[in-house]
């Protein structure tokens, strides 16, 4: 009779072991797809209303001040450089007359919920004038329908005033 192995092992930066629950690494590997479906869709959302999306590539240096590319992160498991990962997640660029566009930020978050260096992320990028607005996308709640998309315009929310410093 064999016994059911209940983790995995593996090794960190440093080389120490660490054991991993395998029912955690399914649910995560499962929320993380989750979180990409639902990305695709708040991508399409905003192309099929018209407007211009793409990835953002930078990130905010809070500690200095300033705005730098953000770090590829390697995948072992596809051999490959993974690059979305900027934040916020899109740009998202509208025409509003000749020679005149709106950029704004879109940040996808299933359940709406941004960390803290998050929201201070998007105090800097409100402040410093580099998007008009920053969205957070997130899924409906109970009385939202499967399938849509809703957004909470960061400046409006109840984070944009409180600096958590």
């Amino acid at each position: 009779m064999e016994k059911e192995v209940l983790h995995k092992a593996t090794f960190n930066e440093e080389g120490q072991v660490i054991l991993k629950n395998k029912e955690n690494i399914k649910s995560g590997k499962l929320s993380r797809a989750a979180g990409a479906r639902f990305e695709l869709r708040v991508r399409k959302y905003w192309e099929d209303k018209g407007f211009i999306v793409d990835k953002w590539s930078n990130n905010v240096d809070l500690e200095n001040d300033k705005l730098i590319p953000a770090k590829r992160k390697y995948n072992p498991f596809k051999k490959a450089l993974v690059i979305g990962t900027g934040f916020p997640d899109f740009i998202v660029i509208q025409f509003v007359r000749n020679g005149v566009y709106d950029v704004f930020g879109v940040e996808v978050k299933v359940n709406g919920l941004l960390s803290k260096e998050e929201k201070e992320k998007c105090r800097w990028y409100l402040k410093n004038n580099i998007f008009s607005k920053i969205l957070v996308a997130r899924k409906p709640g109970e009385k939202g329908k499967r399938g849509e998309v809703e957004h909470i315009n960061f400046a409006e929310s109840k984070w944009a005033g409180d600096s958590e410093k």
